[in-house]
């Protein structure tokens, strides 16, 4: 049907003249820009597909690290034996306990990841200059804080750690062997292909060579209500990651994650059918009417709480 149209008789001829509809919506649904299937090749969902990839984002506060004291630490007993003289008494060291080393390492509310850089040295031999790499270097420090409870058993297992490396009466340092450990810390995480809620070990590294250096104040004030925390400076001589370095064969984490199984669309039943078989423009608004259904008609009390398709 024409937009505009319009006529005369002359003669025995009829002349009519007349302005056809815009045909541009014609047979849409053959349009080749409407064959491509949604969600294939747009930018939202690439990025999407790489998060789903390594089964979701990294979080800082998923964490835990595990302190591994020095193979050779004296007692308190035979510290005392050494400095003062005299026999060992079978004093029991709880500081040096396995419960106390996983209180220790549960209590840590704050850690950073070691950093590595790479040294270079400006190096011309004509034109612009490069900066050529020679060595890699790291801080070789941590910085680490602890909740403490009320018998402040946190910042004594560091202090009876430091303890270990220097006497307190003759002023002499010990052995350095005898006291530096490891440290590991762990990035936590859930896998999809387990189906379950348990933390599981997604990153690690390991520090060897750890000792306390610094032991932090704290403030004590009246009008202060928080919880109190133990900062704690370690330091260490190198680390590596316990995957990529594959140390002690830890196989921890993994580089790419399974793709999660993407569920298929909801089943319409027959009105899905006959949805399918219209131009797009209409299945759309059809698809709108039957969800404005389920929300709105009471088919519940009709079918006595059972739904079957299209509203259930």
């Amino acid at each position: 049907m024409a937009v505009l149209r319009g006529g005369r008789r002359i003669g025995n001829y009829d002349v009519r003249i007349g302005l056809p509809r815009d045909k541009s919506l014609v047979d849409i649904h053959k349009d080749p820009r409407l064959q491509r299937q949604p969600g294939g090749a747009g930018v939202l969902q690439r990025f999407q597909s790489q998060i789903n990839q390594g089964e979701g984002f990294a979080r800082p506060n998923r964490y835990v690290v595990r302190i591994n004291l020095p193979s050779r630490t004296l007692t308190n007993a035979e510290l005392l034996a050494s400095e003062f003289g005299g026999g060992v008494h079978g004093t029991n060291n709880d500081l040096e306990s396995l419960g106390t080393v996983e209180n220790v390492n549960m209590m840590c509310n704050a850690v950073t990841l070691p950093n590595r850089d790479i040294n270079t040295v400006a190096h011309r031999t004509y034109g612009p200059k490069r900066e050529m790499p020679y060595a890699y270097s790291f801080s070789g420090q941590i910085q680490c804080s602890f909740y403490a409870d009320k018998f402040l058993r946190q910042r004594l297992f560091f202090e009876n750690w430091q303890k270990k490396m220097i006497s307190q009466v003759s002023h002499s340092m010990k052995f350095y062997d005898d006291y530096v450990g490891s440290m590991d810390i762990l990035t936590l995480g859930q896998f999809d292909a387990k189906q379950d809620d348990d933390a599981r070990v997604t990153y690690a590294v390991r520090l060897f060579e750890v000792y306390p250096q610094t032991i932090g104040s704290i403030d004590y004030s009246y009008g202060a209500d928080e919880q109190t925390i133990v900062p704690i400076t370690l330091n260490f001589r190198s680390w590596v990651n316990l995957t990529m370095d594959q140390v002690d064969g830890a196989t921890t984490g993994k580089s790419l994650g399974d793709v999660p199984t993407i569920k298929k669309g909801k089943d319409f039943g027959l009105f899905g059918g006959l949805l399918g078989k219209l131009p797009p423009e209409l299945q759309r608004a059809g698809r709108d009417a039957l969800q404005v259904a389920r929300r709105s008609l009471p088919i519940g009390k009709v079918t006595g709480g059972r739904l079957f398709p299209p509203f259930g």
